[in-house]
């Protein structure tokens, strides 16, 4: 293990305390429904991204181009905002949102497939402007 990779550990703790925090409090909005280990779906594929980016990196955000830190914030930036935001959205009634609806905890039934999606489409920007750069 070289002096860079032992900073992997170090370097991931931001993502594992946003992911972990995210967690928490979308398992408190959902309020333990069914769907609360699906929508933790895309925070892990997170939390792997970056693992994956630090560990190509050396234990450095960019230490192997900037392909994998770029595609990871573009995960993390549809993933991690469309989620917290519909979480958010859910929480306060936004606009009565929920309010008409029989069944308002189901907008977490697809939410998981949607944001992983979305996700999906960021990676891919961030990962053909990452090697323009």
């Amino acid at each position: 293990m070289n002096d860079r990779s032992k900073m992997l550990p170090i370097r991931i703790i931001p993502v594992l305390l946003v992911v972990s925090v995210a967690a928490i409090w979308f398992a408190d909005v959902e309020g333990g429904g069914a769907y609360v280990l699906r929508n933790l779906l895309p925070l892990l594929l997170l939390l792997l991204l970056a693992l994956v980016t630090l560990y190509r990196g050396g234990g450095t955000w960019s230490g192997a181009g900037m392909r994998m830190p770029l595609g990871t914030l573009g995960f993390a930036i549809p993933a991690l905002g469309l989620s917290a935001y519909l979480h958010y959205a859910y929480s306060v009634n936004l606009d009565g949102m929920f309010s008409e609806v029989p069944y308002p905890d189901r907008v977490f039934r697809y939410l998981p497939l949607y944001t992983v999606v979305a996700g999906g489409i960021g990676f891919a920007i961030g990962w053909i402007v990452g090697r323009n750069v």
